[in-house]
């Protein structure tokens, strides 16, 4: 099966023609976890500000979310001073454990991002032709798995306090979300608005294969599905040294949670 993958703004692709194998392998390693509920009694102790996130964004009895499939159209920069393109995707999660896949195309490439059983991928071919990056290893799967976190904003299940999973204060608007996986220790922190949505999220990470750097997420355009509240528009920006580097600008067109029934 022929495979084209990109990587843009210190994201990774890669995009599998034909049936998506990856999106197979990715829900085939996963399992449901949605006999367990969420109730407001696992908000006690949690930063106040956590805690009206959570009250706004799930309702008592809430089940775990196991699968989601979204879909999204959007903008995105090739790298710093160039224009930008139209772009299209789908995206693949599962809540058991870290996980992702993610399916874009615009004109010029066709990509998948993915993280999977604990390894983030990175292998680009440019219009499907010319072999750009070959790489993975720790770096790449730092970035994969704060991007899974960070995501977490769409299966809010997963933002909630576990073994390896910790909030803490900051202040009166911003908590920090500290997670440890195998050998990763990562984190956000979370700023969140008076009605309790989280509005930004910043990090370190590293940008591809380089040096880390100040990550910032910004997430709005709340809509609400299955009692749940979720935001439908997402953009990611570089805070380097030079100044702000806007990459991504993605509006979410359709969420649907269980297993697909076609990838």
């Amino acid at each position: 099966m022929k495979k084209f993958i990109l990587t843009l703004g210190g994201i990774v692709f890669l995009f599998s023609c034909g049936s998506n194998k990856a999106a197979q392998k990715l829900f085939n390693n996963a399992k449901s976890i949605s006999d367990k509920t969420f109730t407001y009694k696992q908000l006690e102790n949690l930063p106040e500000p956590v805690q009206q996130y959570f009250q706004y964004a799930l309702k008592e009895g809430q089940p775990y979310i196991s699968y989601l499939r979204l879909k999204h159209e959007g903008v995105f920069k090739t790298g710093q001073g160039k224009k930008w393109m139209n772009i299209k995707g789908k995206q693949y999660f599962i809540g058991s454990k870290p996980g992702f896949v993610w399916i874009d195309k615009t004109k010029l490439f066709k990509a998948v991002d993915a993280y999977i059983n604990g390894k983030g991928r990175l292998k680009v071919y440019l219009l499907s032709l010319i072999p750009i990056v070959n790489q993975e290893g720790h770096k790449i799967d730092q970035a994969e798995l704060l991007r899974w976190l960070g995501e977490s904003v769409w299966l809010p299940t997963n933002l909630l306090p576990s073994k390896n999973k910790k909030w803490s204060s900051i202040d009166s608007t911003t908590a920090r979300l500290s997670y440890t996986h195998r050998d990763h220790k990562i984190y956000y922190d979370m700023t969140f608005n008076n009605r309790g949505q989280i509005t930004k999220m910043r990090t370190q990470r590293y940008m591809g294969t380089g040096e880390k750097e100040i990550w910032q997420g910004k997430v709005s355009e709340y809509v609400k599905l299955n009692g749940m509240h979720l935001p439908s528009r997402i953009q990611g920006i570089w805070k380097l040294d030079s100044g702000d580097y806007k990459y991504a600008d993605f509006k979410v067109q359709k969420f649907e949670y269980g297993v697909p029934e076609e990838f």
